[in-house]
């Protein structure tokens, strides 16, 4: 699953104090004033995230490139992350023995 996807909630953004946006969408083939927004918001990469204070004019330049990126809040961000990290933790290895079934056994 995608982080387009994964990560586009309804929730209510206006209560957060601080957001979370993940360009998600490649800026190639945009229009220049899209383009502009994002450079606005310092997201230049695809699948980075910034974070930028919950004010109307925020707000307004997510609302222009909201095809483009996916808003989180802090919650959502820090539990993605955490999610992230579980899913990155070293495992313990697998052992598999190749040993031959013991001789007692057959005869």
């Amino acid at each position: 699953m995608n982080a387009f996807k994964a990560f586009k909630a309804q929730v209510p953004v206006a209560w957060s104090p601080n957001l979370y946006i993940t360009l998600v969408r490649g800026m190639p083939g945009t229009r220049q004033l899209h383009r502009r927004t994002l450079e606005a918001l310092r997201l230049r990469k695809c699948n980075r995230t910034v974070m930028r204070w919950n004010t109307p004019t925020v707000r307004g330049m997510i609302q222009q490139v909201k095809r483009l990126v996916v808003v989180e809040t802090e919650e959502m961000f820090n539990a993605r992350k955490e999610n992230d990290a579980k899913h990155r933790a070293l495992r313990s290895p697998l052992v598999v023995s190749h040993a031959p079934a013991c001789a007692t056994e057959s005869a």
